[in-house]
């Protein structure tokens, strides 16, 4: 009867050990999934973490891509004064590029020795220079982070020593970048969740204050004000009435007082708003400080000077294509409404018409009934 070498058994068994290893690194990355729901950051840091035990590396890092540039969220293995600079700006590399081209991974062998061939003009990215000039590594893999063809972000492994990634390994990293998917999505469902609840609510807050007050404009223009500047993220904002070629806030958010008293008082509208007179759907200004101004214009002229907003979005309040007046949302960093943000703010702006003509309809029969 044979038996089996000892070199052999010996083998079989490390292999046996090596996948019970992965399994349970895997399971450890569900589990930590599963009790944060839509909480990423301990998530990356376990899927960081068990990727460089179970693929026998001291260096990775986690990223995302936001479609233009990668920015790493985690980062483990580095010493401290190595950390910020790995966290604090987004970077496209030759193995990002290779990621967004559609690779299913980018494995280098000798980052070092391969600078030349990686960038033939010289221009190696800081982040590159870096890895490999402080942090002195040299084999480096990466593999995305991708969903129905869109690519979220990547995860990355590094060796100080030049030591090849087998196979197995990059297979391995690459059930990790599935768990790092899998968490994602279920964070974005969740926030998705989240928000139509919050918009529900707040639609329904507003309906039950414009049924509460019948005719009472006042109370009604706060909180649809007070509600879409909240989930819409702006921080300055007025709803306007617009009549007769004048225009007056009839409510206001965020504005200092002296602003306030002026913007209540009738005054044509600026340049800026003549879209809307118009009969454009809306006016979006990404940075207001190097847009055109209006200098004669008293109330552009009070916000440019009491208030440090940088992006604007008006948009108006509409009754068979007569203009009633508008929403004005601003933020103070230079950052844009998003589809969502604008397609929000028209639901309340649609609300505050609602309100303006019931009262209307109230006040024709309430006359009525006088005469």
């Amino acid at each position: 009867m044979s038996t089996a070498p000892a070199d052999t058994i010996a083998d079989l068994r490390r292999q046996l050990d090596a996948a019970t290893a992965e399994k349970a690194a895997l399971a450890e990355v569900l589990q930590v999934i599963n009790a944060n729901p839509g909480n990423l950051a301990p998530v990356f840091d376990a899927i960081v973490e068990k990727a460089m035990t179970i693929c026998d590396c001291t260096l990775g890092a986690l990223a995302t891509y936001n479609g233009e540039s990668f920015l790493n969220t985690v980062v483990r293995g580095f010493p401290d004064r190595l950390v910020e600079p790995m966290l604090g700006a987004r970077y496209m590399t030759a193995a990002a590029q290779a990621l967004v081209d559609g690779a299913t991974h980018h494995h280098i062998p000798d980052l070092e020795a391969a600078l030349p061939a990686l960038y033939p003009d010289g221009n190696v990215p800081a982040i590159t220079r870096f890895l490999v000039f402080e942090a002195r590594v040299r084999t480096n893999l990466a593999v995305p982070l991708c969903t129905d063809g869109r690519l979220l972000g990547s995860i990355s492994l590094w060796r100080p020593e030049m030591r090849p990634f087998s196979e197995r390994e990059i297979a391995l990293l690459e059930s990790f970048a599935a768990q790092a998917v899998i968490a994602m999505e279920n964070a974005r469902l969740l926030t998705e969740q989240r928000e139509a609840l919050e918009r529900e609510t707040a639609m329904a807050e507003v309906l039950r204050i414009i049924n509460a007050s019948p005719g009472d404009l006042t109370p009604v223009f706060k909180a649809i004000l007070d509600k879409a500047h909240s989930l819409c993220g702006a921080a300055i904002g007025s709803l306007v009435i617009y009549e007769d070629g004048y225009s007056h806030a009839a409510a206001a958010h965020g504005f200092p007082e002296q602003h306030v008293a002026l913007v209540r008082r009738p005054s044509r509208p600026s340049v800026r708003l003549q879209g809307l007179i118009r009969g454009e759907r809306l006016v979006h200004i990404l940075d207001l400080k190097s847009a055109g101004r209006d200098q004669d214009h008293a109330v552009e002229r009070s916000v440019r000077e009491n208030t440090d907003i940088r992006t604007g979005l008006w948009v108006p309040l509409r009754k068979d294509g007569i203009l009633l007046g508008w929403i004005s949302a601003y933020r103070q960093e230079v950052r844009a409404f998003s589809d969502k943000e604008i397609a929000l703010l028209e639901n309340f702006a649609a609300q505050a018409v609602i309100a303006m003509e019931n009262a209307r309809l109230l006040t024709e029969q309430r006359e009525a009934l006088e005469q």
